[in-house]
């Protein structure tokens, strides 16, 4: 029989195909014969007990403006696929956390990537945290105090959401710069939740270097280096993506952090590197794929999904 896969992601129609790795995802399990489905988030339901969606049958190519075809929407029941792919970008808010729960009650039929429940429990920020001696100095707190400490240690600094995504709001307080309790304001009238404050990593200027795991293994990096005059490293802020491979510390960052991800069922994952420190474990939606192809010369998702039909093996 074909095997299914339910994509739960942002709409077809507004993706970039050349460098949105959901896209090659789809791709290669198209490839590999699998039956595409795709869905929004706000299309998914819990109807006594029953996880449905609304959902499209799908065929992809890689076609410019042409690049997907949807059969009539069908109501699926998830549990019936063998694979849901949680896709949809952030932000990590109630509305994804919800979708989490939701998916939860189809993981003893159907394989989710990543697992809905390490999701939930893995805030990208936070779960760095739980590795010892990775990341670089950090505080989370909505304590002046506690900020006012930390900046008279650290003297410069990066203040950021804790639930933040792709760049968005990330300031670099260099020592003697007064705009920081302008910023804590800020923070606390838009964000209900406690703020990340960390030590500014020089060596961002060389690049914050992206690295995809899959299934708690390395399988590829690519280095992005900000724009003269911009803090963030993010591409799509400007970012220069350079092609990279792995330093001795990147691969014990790896190591360290790779048995846990295998463990929690964090199949794919993109971890955020400064230097000699971790940042962010991003397990929502990482993204990477088809610049680091480029680059290498290599098929990632591929190897992902070499990854998930071992899984469903």
């Amino acid at each position: 029989m074909t095997r299914s896969v339910a994509i739960q992601m942002d709409p077809m129609d507004g993706i970039d195909i050349n460098g949105d790795s959901t896209f090659v995802l789809a791709l290669e399990a198209q490839k590999r014969g699998f039956g595409l489905f795709h869905y929004v988030p706000n299309r998914l339901s819990l109807r006594d007990g029953q996880v449905i969606a609304k959902a499209n049958p799908m065929e992809v190519r890689y076609e410019a403006g042409n690049h997907f075809t949807f059969g009539d929407t069908q109501e699926v029941d998830l549990s019936s696929m063998d694979v849901v792919l949680m896709r949809q970008d952030p932000p990590f808010d109630m509305a994804y956390i919800t979708a989490t729960h939701i998916l939860e009650h189809i993981t003893d039929s159907t394989l989710v990537v990543n697992n809905p429940v390490s999701v939930r429990n893995a805030p990208e920020k936070l779960l760095v945290t739980h590795f010892e001696g990775l990341m670089p100095p950090t505080l989370i707190t909505s304590d002046p105090d506690e900020i006012k400490a930390f900046r008279a240690e650290q003297k410069d600094i990066i203040i950021k959401p804790l639930y933040g995504n792709g760049g968005a709001g990330v300031f670099h307080l260099p020592p003697g710069d007064e705009n920081l309790w302008s910023l804590v304001e800020m923070f606390k009238e838009k964000f209900r939740e406690p703020m990340i404050v960390q030590k500014y990593v020089s060596a961002v200027r060389e690049g914050d270097k992206r690295i995809i795991l899959a299934d708690g293994a390395a399988i590829g990096a690519i280095n992005r280096v900000p724009a003269v005059g911009e803090a963030r490293s993010n591409m799509h802020v400007g970012g220069r993506p350079e092609k990279s491979i792995l330093t001795a510390r990147e691969e014990e960052i790896c190591e360290a952090i790779g048995p846990f991800l295998k463990d929690k069922g964090l199949i794919f994952v993109g971890i955020d590197v400064i230097g000699d420190y971790l940042t962010e474990i991003n397990v929502t939606s990482p993204t990477g794929l088809q610049e680091i192809n480029r680059f290498d010369g290599a098929c990632l998702e591929a190897q992902i999904w070499d990854a998930i039909e071992a899984k469903l093996q």
